[in-house]
């Protein structure tokens, strides 16, 4: 079940946090990965190294999803070195911890146009070459924030991630006459490095206690990302899984 062997899959922002571990986890299932961030890091090298201990074929492409030039750079560059792509997962995201009354106009754009512009961009770009070939799958990574708005702040971000809900169902109508579904999975309180180095180990346990579960992991990202890329989840579409540990239910 939920085997992935011959698929090609993009992966915004993959090279830490989320996006390494739903990268990884669709390597785990048999997809080759290209894997993306807007500037090359050691990290990238890492992730690639991790992918290709797994057996499958691995390209990084840096880009600036949040730029159309470069969006139709890195598509051009997966046309060159794939021949294909079978699965898109809209990941790039950044967020600012400033409240309404904190946030300049700079910072808000920047925000919607790195976490939600981007899904528009690589979805427009992707769409295209999924209609062409009759199948594919785009999963976008919301966040609980979009049903629940953010707690302290982050008015952009949450705007962004409860946009990509709406954008997620639009797609999905335009996309089912072509084979294509479009879905989305809303990630609560995740486990990741940058989580440790912003909150230190006293908040985080504060943080895992207000959870039914507890801290998620990238692994639980990656489970519900794969199902959905998979040909069991052909009949999904327009639908947010999500994935918090009892932190919010709706």
């Amino acid at each position: 079940m939920f085997q992935l062997d011959g698929m090609v899959a993009l992966v915004t922002g993959s090279t830490r946090g989320i996006g390494e571990g739903v990268a990884v986890g669709l390597a785990r299932a048999g997809a080759d990965i290209v894997l993306n961030s807007n500037e090359a890091s050691a990290e990238a090298q890492r992730v690639e190294e991790t992918i290709n201990r797994l057996g499958r074929r691995v390209w990084y492409v840096q880009a600036d999803v949040g730029r159309e030039h470069e969006v139709r750079g890195l598509f051009d560059e997966i046309d060159r070195r794939c021949g294909k792509l079978d699965i898109l997962v809209n990941n790039a995201g950044v967020s600012r911890t400033e409240t309404i009354m904190e946030t300049e106009l700079e910072n808000w754009s920047q925000v919607l146009e790195t976490n939600l512009t981007s899904c528009f961009l690589c979805s427009k770009y992707g769409l295209e070459r999924m209609m062409r070939q009759g199948r594919g799958r785009i999963i976008q990574i919301s966040s609980v924030v979009a049903h629940q708005g953010a707690i302290f702040g982050h008015v952009h971000y949450a705007a962004s991630k409860s946009g990509m809900l709406g954008l997620t169902k639009s797609l999905a109508r335009t996309a089912a006459p072509y084979g294509i579904t479009v879905n989305a999975v809303a990630p609560g309180i995740i486990d990741t490095e940058l989580l440790r180095r912003t909150h230190g180990e006293e908040r985080l346990e504060e943080l895992s206690r207000s959870v039914p579960l507890g801290l998620g992991s990238v692994d639980d990202v990656a489970a519900a990302v794969v199902f959905l890329a998979s040909d069991e989840a052909r009949y999904m579409t327009g639908s947010t899984i999500d994935i918090n540990g009892g932190l919010y239910f709706r």
